[in-house]
Protein backbone atom coordinates (compact mmCIF):
# COMPACT_ATOMS: atom_id res chain seq x y z
CA UNK A 1 0.00 0.00 0.00
CA UNK A 2 1.36 3.54 -0.82
CA UNK A 3 -0.71 6.78 0.42
CA UNK A 4 -0.42 9.46 -1.56
CA UNK A 5 -0.13 12.82 -0.04
CA UNK A 6 -0.66 15.10 -3.17
CA UNK A 7 -0.25 18.35 -1.19
CA UNK A 8 2.25 17.33 1.22
CA UNK A 9 4.48 16.02 -0.58
CA UNK A 10 8.31 17.09 -2.04
CA UNK A 11 8.04 14.10 -4.73
CA UNK A 12 8.16 15.01 -8.45
CA UNK A 13 4.75 15.30 -9.52
CA UNK A 14 2.69 13.95 -12.87
CA UNK A 15 0.10 16.10 -13.29
CA UNK A 16 -2.68 14.81 -16.39
CA UNK A 17 -3.89 17.93 -17.20
CA UNK A 18 -7.13 17.45 -19.36
CA UNK A 19 -7.36 20.08 -22.21
CA UNK A 20 -10.09 21.69 -24.45
CA UNK A 21 -12.50 19.53 -26.54
CA UNK A 22 -13.52 22.49 -28.63
CA UNK A 23 -13.44 25.67 -26.92
CA UNK A 24 -10.36 27.64 -25.66
CA UNK A 25 -12.13 29.12 -22.74
CA UNK A 26 -12.83 24.99 -21.49
CA UNK A 27 -8.66 25.48 -20.12
CA UNK A 28 -8.92 26.48 -16.51
CA UNK A 29 -6.90 29.15 -14.87
CA UNK A 30 -5.15 25.92 -12.42
CA UNK A 31 -4.52 24.19 -15.72
CA UNK A 32 -3.09 27.10 -17.67
CA UNK A 33 -0.97 27.73 -13.88
CA UNK A 34 0.68 24.41 -13.28
CA UNK A 35 1.94 24.03 -17.56
CA UNK A 36 3.46 27.41 -16.86
CA UNK A 37 5.44 26.05 -13.88
CA UNK A 38 6.43 22.66 -15.22
CA UNK A 39 9.79 22.21 -17.45
CA UNK A 40 8.44 19.13 -19.60
CA UNK A 41 5.02 18.58 -20.98
CA UNK A 42 4.31 15.41 -22.41
CA UNK A 43 1.88 15.11 -25.24
CA UNK A 44 0.37 12.69 -27.82
CA UNK A 45 0.61 15.46 -30.59
CA UNK A 46 3.20 17.90 -30.13
CA UNK A 47 2.19 19.59 -33.12
CA UNK A 48 -0.94 20.15 -31.53
CA UNK A 49 -0.32 20.88 -28.42
CA UNK A 50 2.19 23.65 -29.31
CA UNK A 51 -0.81 25.48 -30.55
CA UNK A 52 -2.01 25.71 -27.35
CA UNK A 53 1.41 26.41 -25.37
CA UNK A 54 1.51 29.23 -27.63
CA UNK A 55 -1.99 30.56 -27.32
CA UNK A 56 -1.59 30.65 -23.32
CA UNK A 57 2.46 31.31 -23.52
CA UNK A 58 3.93 28.36 -21.74
CA UNK A 59 7.35 28.03 -22.58
CA UNK A 60 7.72 24.62 -21.52
CA UNK A 61 9.46 21.78 -23.27
CA UNK A 62 7.26 19.27 -25.54
CA UNK A 63 8.27 15.86 -25.25
CA UNK A 64 6.52 13.42 -27.70
CA UNK A 65 4.08 10.42 -25.69
CA UNK A 66 2.01 8.20 -28.23
CA UNK A 67 1.13 5.20 -28.85
CA UNK A 68 3.97 3.99 -31.01
CA UNK A 69 6.98 5.30 -28.32
CA UNK A 70 5.30 4.14 -25.68
CA UNK A 71 8.41 1.95 -24.71
CA UNK A 72 11.10 4.86 -25.55
CA UNK A 73 8.93 7.83 -23.87
CA UNK A 74 8.08 5.74 -20.69
CA UNK A 75 11.79 5.20 -19.31
CA UNK A 76 12.56 8.76 -20.38
CA UNK A 77 9.80 10.93 -19.02
CA UNK A 78 10.05 8.34 -15.61
CA UNK A 79 13.82 9.36 -15.75
CA UNK A 80 13.20 13.12 -15.88
CA UNK A 81 10.94 13.02 -13.11
CA UNK A 82 13.56 10.95 -10.44
CA UNK A 83 15.79 14.07 -11.34
CA UNK A 84 13.19 16.29 -9.55
CA UNK A 85 11.60 17.34 -12.50
CA UNK A 86 7.57 17.57 -12.11
CA UNK A 87 5.94 16.66 -15.75
CA UNK A 88 2.67 17.56 -17.16
CA UNK A 89 0.72 14.79 -19.44
CA UNK A 90 -1.87 16.06 -21.87
CA UNK A 91 -3.83 14.79 -24.95
CA UNK A 92 -4.66 16.28 -28.11
CA UNK A 93 -8.41 16.88 -26.44
CA UNK A 94 -9.79 15.79 -23.04
CA UNK A 95 -8.31 13.86 -20.15
CA UNK A 96 -5.58 11.92 -21.18
CA UNK A 97 -5.55 7.99 -20.21
CA UNK A 98 -9.49 8.53 -21.58
CA UNK A 99 -9.32 6.66 -24.87
CA UNK A 100 -5.83 8.26 -25.54
CA UNK A 101 -1.89 7.49 -23.89
CA UNK A 102 -1.42 7.90 -20.24
CA UNK A 103 -2.42 4.66 -18.49
CA UNK A 104 0.77 2.96 -19.08
CA UNK A 105 2.74 6.13 -17.95
CA UNK A 106 0.66 6.72 -14.49
CA UNK A 107 1.44 2.86 -13.62
CA UNK A 108 4.91 3.48 -13.83
CA UNK A 109 4.96 6.67 -11.89
CA UNK A 110 3.10 5.03 -9.20
CA UNK A 111 5.53 1.77 -9.09
CA UNK A 112 8.12 4.21 -8.73
CA UNK A 113 6.22 6.09 -5.71
CA UNK A 114 5.74 9.33 -7.76
CA UNK A 115 2.78 11.43 -7.41
CA UNK A 116 0.06 11.68 -10.28
CA UNK A 117 -2.32 14.40 -9.88
CA UNK A 118 -5.65 15.32 -11.98
CA UNK A 119 -6.30 18.51 -13.41
CA UNK A 120 -9.86 18.85 -13.69
CA UNK A 121 -10.96 19.77 -17.25
CA UNK A 122 -13.02 18.82 -20.35
CA UNK A 123 -14.03 15.87 -20.98
CA UNK A 124 -16.67 14.52 -23.64
CA UNK A 125 -18.05 11.87 -22.50
CA UNK A 126 -19.60 13.51 -19.46
CA UNK A 127 -20.66 16.37 -21.29
CA UNK A 128 -22.57 13.95 -23.86
CA UNK A 129 -24.25 12.04 -20.66
CA UNK A 130 -25.82 14.79 -18.48
CA UNK A 131 -27.65 16.78 -22.16
CA UNK A 132 -28.53 13.51 -23.51
CA UNK A 133 -31.60 12.94 -21.47
CA UNK A 134 -30.83 9.25 -21.04
CA UNK A 135 -30.31 7.88 -17.39
CA UNK A 136 -26.77 9.22 -16.08
CA UNK A 137 -26.76 6.74 -13.57
CA UNK A 138 -25.30 4.38 -13.58
CA UNK A 139 -23.58 4.52 -16.93
CA UNK A 140 -20.59 2.42 -18.38
CA UNK A 141 -17.78 4.11 -20.73
CA UNK A 142 -16.81 2.09 -23.30
CA UNK A 143 -14.18 4.39 -25.59
CA UNK A 144 -13.94 3.48 -29.35
CA UNK A 145 -15.39 0.00 -30.29
CA UNK A 146 -13.45 -1.96 -32.61
CA UNK A 147 -12.68 -0.45 -36.21
CA UNK A 148 -12.98 -4.31 -37.44
CA UNK A 149 -16.43 -5.19 -38.85
CA UNK A 150 -16.13 -8.28 -37.66
CA UNK A 151 -14.49 -7.36 -34.06
CA UNK A 152 -17.60 -4.66 -33.15
CA UNK A 153 -20.31 -7.22 -34.07
CA UNK A 154 -18.72 -9.31 -31.70
CA UNK A 155 -18.26 -6.61 -29.04
CA UNK A 156 -21.87 -5.57 -29.84
CA UNK A 157 -23.20 -9.40 -29.09
CA UNK A 158 -21.32 -8.68 -25.76
CA UNK A 159 -23.02 -6.18 -24.74
CA UNK A 160 -26.23 -6.96 -26.01
CA UNK A 161 -27.84 -7.71 -22.51
CA UNK A 162 -25.93 -4.75 -20.66
CA UNK A 163 -28.49 -2.65 -18.62
CA UNK A 164 -26.52 0.37 -17.57
CA UNK A 165 -26.65 3.33 -19.96
CA UNK A 166 -23.47 2.72 -22.74
CA UNK A 167 -21.46 5.46 -23.73
CA UNK A 168 -18.87 5.30 -26.90
CA UNK A 169 -16.86 7.42 -29.02
CA UNK A 170 -17.40 7.24 -33.17
CA UNK A 171 -15.66 8.85 -35.86
CA UNK A 172 -17.96 10.33 -39.11
CA UNK A 173 -16.66 7.46 -40.95
CA UNK A 174 -18.12 4.74 -39.11
CA UNK A 175 -21.03 6.12 -37.55
CA UNK A 176 -23.75 5.38 -39.79
CA UNK A 177 -21.79 1.28 -40.00
CA UNK A 178 -21.96 1.28 -36.42
CA UNK A 179 -25.99 2.64 -36.02
CA UNK A 180 -26.55 0.16 -38.10
CA UNK A 181 -25.19 -2.66 -36.18
CA UNK A 182 -26.96 -1.65 -33.00
CA UNK A 183 -29.76 -1.61 -34.60
CA UNK A 184 -29.82 -4.99 -35.84
CA UNK A 185 -28.23 -6.66 -32.73
CA UNK A 186 -29.60 -4.45 -30.26
CA UNK A 187 -33.13 -3.12 -31.39
CA UNK A 188 -34.49 0.23 -31.60
CA UNK A 189 -33.42 2.11 -28.18
CA UNK A 190 -33.20 5.51 -27.04
CA UNK A 191 -30.47 7.17 -27.60
CA UNK A 192 -28.70 10.96 -28.32
CA UNK A 193 -25.80 11.51 -30.41
CA UNK A 194 -23.72 14.24 -29.19
CA UNK A 195 -21.48 15.80 -32.32
CA UNK A 196 -18.89 18.78 -32.53
CA UNK A 197 -19.40 19.14 -28.51
CA UNK A 198 -18.18 23.03 -27.00
CA UNK A 199 -17.87 23.93 -30.66
CA UNK A 200 -19.75 26.12 -32.50
CA UNK A 201 -21.48 23.33 -34.60
CA UNK A 202 -22.30 21.71 -31.42
CA UNK A 203 -25.54 19.12 -32.38
CA UNK A 204 -27.30 17.26 -29.91
CA UNK A 205 -29.73 14.84 -31.94
CA UNK A 206 -32.08 13.03 -29.67
CA UNK A 207 -34.33 10.03 -31.06
CA UNK A 208 -34.20 6.43 -31.72
CA UNK A 209 -31.43 4.63 -33.00
CA UNK A 210 -33.73 4.02 -36.83
CA UNK A 211 -34.48 7.69 -36.86
CA UNK A 212 -30.89 8.93 -36.03
CA UNK A 213 -29.81 6.33 -38.54
CA UNK A 214 -31.93 8.47 -41.61
CA UNK A 215 -29.03 10.94 -41.01
CA UNK A 216 -25.79 9.72 -40.09
CA UNK A 217 -24.82 9.63 -43.45
CA UNK A 218 -24.48 13.69 -43.74
CA UNK A 219 -22.97 13.79 -39.74
CA UNK A 220 -19.51 15.63 -39.67
CA UNK A 221 -16.98 15.54 -36.57
CA UNK A 222 -16.58 13.87 -34.04
CA UNK A 223 -19.18 12.00 -32.29
CA UNK A 224 -20.15 10.77 -28.84
CA UNK A 225 -23.04 7.98 -28.59
CA UNK A 226 -25.25 7.80 -25.33
CA UNK A 227 -27.51 4.99 -25.63
CA UNK A 228 -30.20 3.48 -23.05
CA UNK A 229 -29.30 -0.01 -21.78
CA UNK A 230 -31.11 -3.06 -22.12
CA UNK A 231 -34.48 -3.70 -20.86
CA UNK A 232 -34.12 -7.76 -21.25
CA UNK A 233 -31.96 -10.00 -18.79
CA UNK A 234 -28.98 -11.95 -20.58
CA UNK A 235 -30.68 -15.25 -21.67
CA UNK A 236 -28.39 -19.08 -20.76
CA UNK A 237 -27.34 -20.70 -24.40
CA UNK A 238 -29.84 -22.75 -23.63
CA UNK A 239 -32.75 -20.41 -22.91
CA UNK A 240 -30.78 -18.42 -26.23
CA UNK A 241 -30.84 -21.62 -28.63
CA UNK A 242 -33.84 -23.63 -28.77
CA UNK A 243 -31.59 -25.91 -31.25
CA UNK A 244 -28.71 -27.57 -30.67
CA UNK A 245 -25.63 -26.87 -33.05
CA UNK A 246 -26.03 -29.16 -35.65
CA UNK A 247 -29.48 -28.44 -35.41
CA UNK A 248 -29.28 -24.81 -36.26
CA UNK A 249 -26.46 -25.51 -39.43
CA UNK A 250 -29.04 -28.14 -40.87
CA UNK A 251 -31.82 -25.44 -40.54
CA UNK A 252 -29.68 -22.70 -41.88
CA UNK A 253 -28.70 -25.53 -44.82
CA UNK A 254 -32.67 -25.87 -45.44
CA UNK A 255 -32.98 -22.52 -45.84
CA UNK A 256 -31.07 -22.70 -49.10
CA UNK A 257 -27.45 -21.86 -47.19
CA UNK A 258 -24.03 -23.74 -47.83
CA UNK A 259 -22.85 -25.85 -45.61
CA UNK A 260 -19.86 -23.89 -45.54
CA UNK A 261 -21.61 -20.34 -45.36
CA UNK A 262 -24.25 -21.98 -42.23
CA UNK A 263 -21.39 -23.69 -40.10
CA UNK A 264 -19.33 -19.57 -40.77
CA UNK A 265 -23.10 -18.13 -39.55
CA UNK A 266 -23.49 -20.91 -36.48
CA UNK A 267 -19.50 -19.87 -35.50
CA UNK A 268 -20.73 -16.31 -35.40
CA UNK A 269 -23.70 -16.50 -33.39
CA UNK A 270 -22.31 -17.88 -31.11
CA UNK A 271 -18.82 -17.09 -30.72
CA UNK A 272 -17.13 -20.37 -31.31
CA UNK A 273 -14.61 -21.29 -34.17
CA UNK A 274 -15.72 -22.95 -37.28
CA UNK A 275 -13.63 -26.03 -36.81
CA UNK A 276 -15.52 -26.38 -33.98
CA UNK A 277 -18.85 -25.75 -35.30
CA UNK A 278 -17.81 -28.24 -38.02
CA UNK A 279 -16.74 -31.12 -36.09
CA UNK A 280 -19.82 -31.05 -33.30
CA UNK A 281 -22.33 -31.36 -36.68
CA UNK A 282 -20.15 -33.79 -38.75
CA UNK A 283 -20.42 -35.73 -34.57
CA UNK A 284 -24.51 -34.76 -34.05
CA UNK A 285 -24.78 -36.59 -37.82
CA UNK A 286 -22.82 -39.51 -37.40
CA UNK A 287 -24.76 -40.43 -33.95
CA UNK A 288 -28.04 -40.14 -35.79
CA UNK A 289 -26.48 -42.35 -38.60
Amino acid sequence: MYRQKSFDSESPTLYLVATPIGNLKEMTPRAIEIMQQVEYIAAEDTRNTIKLLNHFEIKAKLVSHHEHNLRQSIPHLIHLMEEGNDLVLVSDAGYPAISDPGYELVQEAIRHQLNVVPISGANACLDALVVSGIAPQPFTFFGFLDHQDRLKRRQLEKYRYHQETMVFYESPYRIEKTLKMMLEIWGDREMALCRELTKRHEEIIRGRVSEILTIAGELKGEMVIVISGSQEEAKTEEEEYTLSVAEQVEAYIQSGMSSRDAIKQVSQERHLKKNEVYQTYLNERKEKE
